[in-house]
């Protein structure tokens, strides 16, 4: 089948707007798993379960949504933008070689370039809800993401608001390349054997191969992100336990061994089946109605 060319303000418009339908909804169902996620990374608590029980017990259920405005806003614009760059980069490649459809390996640094342009909002975003997610509730530091923003711009300059920028570039790259190919090889496939367009795939199957597409991305890039945590929760200043990304992974290496990679990842592939499921489902459904 193949792939659309059209570039028109209107069709950049539709993939933005789809975009952050698709963000917003990612982060309402995956908002608590990525809390526990966090706190496990962090070295907070030992299993998935312990780090539910002892937060719910301790600060209630709403805690599991601590940090949700940064991002509910914040991730709605990275997704717009990961799905705005990545069609505009398929669009690019499909001019370039004068083809009718991307090769796997197009459709990865498609992903890339997505995840590359997204990464200056990602960084700051994600650094305010890691830093809001482990402050414990009878230990406050920030009141929010405002206050969290000043009080590090105050003391850190910009410095700080991009804490951690280049992990963050890398396993944004790593990430939504993986993502973004193993998504449309599935679709790709779906419409191969069906016989069918890609507007007929009933919403079921856009969401198998969303939940699918975000197994891969996560087992494709834990590592970074373990490292991107620990450095964006870190303290600032004399207090701070990483000089950066690479003290941060010889420190986890040193400590932990390969496994200190790893920490978390069952509550993040657990999170990661509904929210990129509901993603790829609501962006694929919202661009329908847009036509």
């Amino acid at each position: 089948m193949a792939d659309s060319v059209d570039t028109s303000f209107s069709r950049k418009a539709k993939d933005t707007a789809a975009g952050f339908v698709g963000g917003a909804v990612q982060v309402l169902i995956g908002q608590p798993f990525d809390l526990v996620k966090v706190r496990l990374q962090t070295g907070q608590f030992s299993t998935p379960l312990v780090a539910f029980r002892q937060t719910l017990a301790a600060e209630g259920p709403l805690a599991f949504y601590k940090g949700t405005a940064s991002p509910l806003v914040g991730v709605g614009v990275c997704v717009s933008i990961q799905f705005y760059a990545f069609h505009e980069a398929r669009r690019y490649i499909l001019r370039k070689n004068e083809s009718i459809q991307l090769t796997l390996p197009q459709y990865y640094l498609a992903g890339a370039v997505a995840g590359i342009a997204n990464s200056p909002v990602a960084g700051p975003v994600e650094q305010l809800r890691i830093l809001l997610q482990t402050q414990r509730h009878d230990n406050r530091l920030y009141s929010g993401p405002i206050d969290a923003v000043k009080k590090i711009y105050a003391t850190e300059g910009l410095k700080g608001i991009f804490r951690g920028q280049g992990v963050t570039l890398l396993r944004e790259a790593q990430a939504y390349g993986l993502w973004f190919l193993t998504f449309e090889f599935l679709m790709r496939e779906l419409q191969k054997y069906g016989k069918v367009k890609r507007d007929e795939i009933p919403a079921w199957k856009v969401a198998g191969c969303g939940a699918l597409a975000g197994e891969v991305l996560w087992l494709g890039s834990y590592p970074l992100d373990v490292v991107k945590s620990q450095v964006q929760s870190d303290k600032f200043g004399k207090e701070r336990l990483y000089k950066g990304a690479i003290d941060a992974a010889r420190k986890t290496w040193r400590t932990s061994g390969i496994s200190g990679f790893w920490k978390g990842l069952v509550p993040t592939l657990l999170r990661a089946t509904p929210c990129s499921a509901g993603t790829f489902a609501s962006v694929e459904l919202t661009m329908r109605l847009l036509g």
